[in-house]
């Protein structure tokens, strides 16, 4: 197969993800104050025997901690989405891997050029990450998609930028405390034009079932 340069044009893989990056929020939880006024029958305060429980005070947290995001997507799922890909991937850098981590696979074959993406980011619980994705899902028009963690939705769009077309689908699961995106986009620089909107949906809700199945390995055994 004839090998060819990377035109310039495939700067537009690199297309704004905003999703790829959740909006935090700002929390905090009181402890359950004893009703003011309490009658003291003892001259002196009375230890309690039993200690507190930890538990009645924090929030809810399906997964501790994200899992190693490149072994997520299975090596048949990257072999059909990225023709030419490295099954391995390449693991984008994090500031902090405890709360997120992510993956990448590209290549171009012929004309065809795919890129393919995963993040996952852990919220400090469910209900922030419930939060999270109804925020972002403000700022766009997706649609909501069944069988996909406890909440999903895809959106899709079309670029073009010197008249090279770029198809994209994101997709944006939560499953407990974790949120998992998933990009996958694909031009064709012969014809300038771009891979069908089935073919980028399908695709990226395909690799997003793969990612979601491989939150169990972070599954949180501390409760």
């Amino acid at each position: 197969m004839r090998s060819l340069p990377l035109p310039v044009t495939l700067a537009v893989r690199l297309l704004p993800v905003t999703v790829l990056a959740c909006v935090g929020w700002a929390w905090s939880t009181g402890p359950m104050a004893e009703p003011a006024g309490q009658e003291q029958h003892d001259a002196a305060p009375q230890s309690s025997s039993e200690p507190e429980n930890p538990s009645s005070s924090v929030a809810a947290q399906t997964y501790a901690e994200p899992p190693a995001p490149c072994g997520t997507v299975s090596g048949k799922t990257v072999a059909s989405l990225v023709p030419g890909a490295k099954a391995a991937g390449k693991e984008l850098s994090a500031t902090d891997e405890s709360v997120r981590r992510g993956c990448s696979w590209s290549a171009l074959e012929g004309y065809d050029y795919r890129w393919l993406d995963v993040s996952f980011e852990m919220k400090a619980s469910d209900a922030l990450a419930q939060q999270a994705f109804k925020s972002a899902g403000e700022d766009d028009k997706g649609t909501a998609q069944s069988g996909l963690g406890d909440e999903a939705r895809l959106t899709t769009g079309l670029t073009t930028k010197d008249k090279q077309e770029t198809r994209e689908a994101v997709v944006t699961v939560r499953k407990g405390n974790a949120l998992v995106t998933v990009t996958f986009n694909g031009s064709d620089f012969e014809s300038k034009g771009a891979p069908s909107a089935d073919t980028i949906s399908k695709g990226a809700l395909r690799a997003a079932g793969d990612a979601v199945g491989g939150l169990g390995s972070a599954e949180n055994t501390d409760d």
